[in-house]
């Protein structure tokens, strides 16, 4: 075995080549094995990793960084480490071990790897532990989510329907399949209010419930990634002028004409509404072929006219009164 390419790998460079030797040897190979050092490497692992969790991630509180932390150095999390490495084909195994497979056992290389650190720790001391720990685990860290690693499908899944103001899930036994001693469990997971119902099996009820769990959690974050924004209704204009008294000044609206004493008549847009509309003269017929001076009745007026004279009517006005001239015959 070459042990210089595993050297560079972890990124050290053994001075003392016995504690590395010692470090891949499994107590069924001899009697100096690696249990020893993978003791010293457990503790300097969950140093480095609690460091790196306090220095990353500054706003969980204790609880979660405890959470994370035992997650990051669990067995299989050591286990898919090694397999990186792949440090099987440097473990030394006893000839029982070999037969069994051994070397790919999790135990087995999750205990190897920890035995490394606690070997590296003695060659070169804590600083360089640290930095072949910190360059294995940091690729880890940047692709996983602190508020949810570690936690099971049933805790994440009540978290998302809480956020949702949506009732707990609810749990049946729908069968047990197979023999007392080793027995499967059918277990069905519903959330009423989005009509999801899914089945989960395990050979615990537990087990069968985090199944279930686990694909009711996807049918409701794809329930919610489906589900339209309902759209907002918009008021109409027209009732929005009404409630705000708001009339529009026709833009061809003609001069008015000079008054009596031979001053110009202020414009429609110099007078108040209901001036302008006290102004407004009544449309009439013209007179009969005969020579009548029979008049029609006064034209109705505009809904706008109408709404500008009940608004002038409803204030009260400071302005001096107008008094309108008689008018003379013909």
């Amino acid at each position: 075995m070459d042990l210089m390419l595993l050297q560079n790998r972890l990124g050290h460079t053994f001075k003392d080549a016995t504690l590395l030797q010692q470090a891949l040897t499994h107590r069924s190979h001899s009697t100096l094995h690696n249990e020893r050092l993978e003791f010293l490497g457990d503790s300097i692992l969950n140093c480095v990793v609690a460091s790196l969790l306090f220095d990353r991630y500054t706003k969980i509180d204790e609880g979660d960084l405890s959470r994370v932390r035992a997650n990051l150095v669990k067995q299989q999390s050591l286990y898919e480490i090694a397999q990186r490495l792949e440090l099987s084909q440097f473990l030394r195994l006893g000839e029982g071990e070999l037969k069994s497979g051994g070397f790919r056992r999790p135990s087995i290389l999750a205990d190897t790897l920890e035995a490394l650190f606690g070997a590296i720790f003695l060659d070169a001391g804590f600083d360089a532990a640290r930095d072949v720990i910190r360059a294995l685990y940091i690729p880890i860290l940047d692709t996983v989510d602190p508020k949810t690693l570690g936690k099971d499908a049933k805790t994440l899944l009540q978290e998302y329907l809480q956020g949702k103001k949506i009732a707990l899930p609810q749990y049946n036994v729908v069968a047990t399949h197979g023999a007392a001693h080793n027995q499967e469990f059918e277990i069905e997971c519903l959330v009423p209010k989005l009509d999801i119902q899914v089945f989960g099996n395990g050979g615990s009820r537990r087990a069968g419930e985090q199944a279930a769990a686990k694909l009711a959690l996807e049918a409701v974050q794809k329930a919610f990634v489906k589900a339209p924004a309902a759209p907002r209704k918009a008021k109409p204009r027209t009732a929005q002028l009404k409630l705000s008294g708001i009339a529009t000044i026709q833009p061809d609206a003609p001069e008015a004409a000079p008054d009596e004493a031979g001053k110009p008549a202020a414009s429609a847009k110099d007078k108040t509404p209901v001036e302008a509309a006290a102004k407004t003269p009544a449309k009439t017929h013209a007179p009969a072929v005969n020579g009548s001076a029979e008049a029609a009745a006064p034209a109705k007026a505009s809904p706008v006219a109408e709404t500008i004279a009940a608004a002038g009517a409803a204030a009260p006005s400071n302005a001096t009164p107008h008094t309108t001239s008689k008018s003379k015959t013909a």
